[in-house]
């Protein structure tokens, strides 16, 4: 079974066994804020499921009507997720404005709190796993789904911080004020999951970092060739997809030529994971300005 699938259907145990512990939490305390808390950790298990999803899509091998592959199904994924979370920050709003107009009863159980606490570990743990494959497999949606739990994890400890203060003071109203603070943090996290998606929808390039090793592959592989110019990257999920126009002798052989394009891509394939290919070969009198030039 792909890693990525792995990983997704390990989120969505994780999330059930969160929300099942941040809402005895709040059914043992009667705290807003532990109740705005859980009604997040919803949010994370329906994404899960959308991931999932997406990343089932995504693993399917081109087909006659997707020629370049399915990998840019996990950016909707993302998105899905993304408003999916704002959506919840509104439910957490609504949450909070009853808390403040009819005061609720509100117990103090170290109990419940120790439930909270022992469900933001399980997060972090997760969290971390989550991250390390996405950033390994190159998943977007993987990498937005463990971003979002650290973000859960912060808000979780602030009304743990939160919750203890009432306690302390007797103050009722600093509960509905946490609430709100939690789901002004959730609705940041939806817009920065929004942007991130959409800026892979658009093509957008690798980092410069990827580039940069792009171009020195090209150097330091591209023996026989003159130089290489219009190099260009997308990102498309788990795929990075590159381009280029190689220019040799005039007068080379085709299967000379070929050589060296076999050899460009078998080691930018090889460095750099993922990455698809292309390159189009040019006669020496198609030399341009600042190109990568190959050493003689």
């Amino acid at each position: 079974m792909d890693l990525r699938i792995k990983a997704a259907c390990g989120s969505i145990a994780i999330g059930i066994a969160v929300f099942s512990l941040k809402y005895m939490a709040y059914d043992l305390t009667g705290s807003t804020a532990l109740f705005s808390d859980a009604l997040e950790t919803t949010v994370n298990v329906v994404s899960s499921i959308a991931t999932l999803i997406a990343i089932w899509f995504a693993t399917k091998p081109a087909d006659e009507n997707h020629q370049y592959g399915h990998d840019k199904a996990e950016y909707f994924a993302t998105v899905f997720i993304g408003i999916l979370i704002s959506l919840a920050a509104f439910s957490i709003f609504q949450a909070a404005w009853n808390g403040y107009v009819r005061e609720q009863d509100f117990s103090y159980s170290p109990l419940g709190l120790g439930l909270n606490a022992l469900a933001s570990v399980l997060n972090a743990i997760w969290a971390t796993v989550l991250i390390k494959v996405g950033k390994k497999e190159r998943s977007p949606s993987l990498k937005a789904d463990g971003h979002h739990l650290l973000a859960d994890i912060a808000t979780s400890l602030g009304v743990l911080l939160g919750v203890g203060l009432v306690v302390l003071t007797g103050w009722r109203i600093l509960d509905p004020l946490l609430a709100a603070l939690v789901g002004i943090g959730v609705l940041w996290t939806g817009g920065q999951i929004v942007k991130d998606s959409i800026a892979g929808l658009m093509d957008e390039a690798v980092s410069t970092e990827i580039q940069d090793e792009i171009h020195d592959l090209i150097r330091q592989h591209g023996e026989g060739a003159i130089e290489a110019h219009d190099v260009r990257t997308r990102l498309a999920g788990s795929s990075i997809f590159v381009e280029f126009h190689l220019v040799v002798p005039g007068k080379m052989p085709v299967d000379e030529a070929h050589v060296i394009c076999d050899r460009l891509e078998a080691i930018i394939h090889e460095e750099v994971p993922g990455s698809k290919v292309t390159i189009h070969i040019e006669p020496d009198h198609k030399t341009e300005p600042n190109a990568i030039v190959v050493p003689d």
